[in-house]
C-alpha cells in the first residue's frame, strides 16, 4: 500500500476532526481540550509553532498525525491527535506519520517530544516504544483518559 505524506492545509481541517473523533469516540469520551484543537487545528497547533501531517491514499485523507509545541517547559514539542482510519490500521500508517512528526521536530530544533495516551490502546503504544518513547514517571495530565506518558529524547 503507497499512500502521500502532507502537511495541513485548511480544507483537510474536517478530516483532522474526524480522524481524531471517530477513535477518542470509540474508547474514550471526547474532553473539552481535545475540541479546542480540533475545532481550530490551525490556530491551536499550527500557528503556535506545530505542524499537522496528513496520510491520503487516493486523495482521501486516512491518518493524521500533530507535532504541538509542548505546553510543559521541560518538553520541546507533543506527538498529540494521531488518528488513522479503521480499515487502514496496521498497515504502517501510524508508523510513517509518526516518523515523520519526530524528523519535523529535529527539523526544528527540538530535542524531546512528549506524548500523552491510554494503556488501552495497546498497538499505539507498541509503536512508541519501538519509535524510542520512554515512559514518564508521576505525571499529571489535564486529560482524563491519560494514564500513560512518554518522552523521546531526540
Amino acid at each position: 500500500m503507497t499512500f502521500d505524506i502532507v502537511r495541513f492545509r485548511p480544507e483537510l481541517g474536517q478530516a483532522f476532526k474526524d480522524l481524531n473523533l471517530e477513535w477518542i469516540e470509540e474508547y474514550f469520551i471526547p474532553e473539552e481540550s481535545d475540541y479546542k484543537s480540533l475545532n481550530d487545528p490551525q490556530g491551536y497547533v499550527i500557528d503556535k509553532g506545530g505542524e499537522i501531517f496528513f496520510a491520503l491514499y487516493d486523495g482521501e485523507p486516512i491518518g493524521v498525525c500533530a507535532l504541538a509545541k509542548s505546553a510543559y517547559p521541560e518538553y520541546d514539542f507533543e506527538l498529540s491527535k494521531m488518528g488513522v482510519r479503521k480499515e487502514f490500521q496496521s498497515k504502517g500508517v501510524g508508523k510513517m506519520l509518526s516518523k515523520k512528526v519526530i524528523e519535523e521536530a529535529r527539523l526544528r530544533g527540538g530535542k524531546t517530544i512528549f506524548l500523552e495516551s491510554n494503556t488501552s490502546l495497546i498497538p499505539a503504544l507498541k509503536l512508541y516504544e519501538k519509535l524510542g518513547f520512554k515512559k514518564i514517571e508521576n505525571f499529571v495530565s489535564e486529560y482524563a483518559r491519560s494514564d500513560i506518558q512518554m518522552v523521546l529524547h531526540l
